[in-house]
């Protein structure tokens, strides 16, 4: 079975930083572009960033470009999302995707004011 784990969240103050880490097993890393999703308290779920398989390619939304890194490590499996300078608008569970079709079960972020 394809897995995808992703943790990493936790409570910080505004200005702090938080890496989110992605597990992924069953199933190959390196053949897939992977991304992040977050959906906020009572808020529809949005993608943040992507990275694809083939030569890295990134993409940020807006509303996080400048301030969070996405990278692979393919030999662990893993995908990474390095948040620096968090806002309380930052709040949200925030998910992994892998492909089109594998979602992974989500951790929470809390950026407290």
């Amino acid at each position: 079975d394809v897995q995808l784990q992703a943790s990493g969240g936790g409570l910080v103050q505004t200005g702090e930083s938080l890496k989110l880490s992605c597990a992924v097993s069953g199933i190959t890393l390196e053949d897939y572009a992977i991304g992040w999703f977050r959906r906020p308290p009572g808020d529809e779920r949005e993608g943040i960033s992507s990275i694809m398989n083939i030569d890295s390619t990134t993409y940020y939304s807006d509303s996080v470009n400048g301030r969070f890194t996405i990278s692979r490590d393919n030999a662990k499996n893993t995908v990474y999302l390095q948040m620096n300078s968090l806002k309380p608008d930052d709040t949200a569970v925030y998910y992994c995707k892998l492909g089109t079709d594998y979602w992974g079960k989500g951790t929470l972020v809390t950026v407290s004011s």
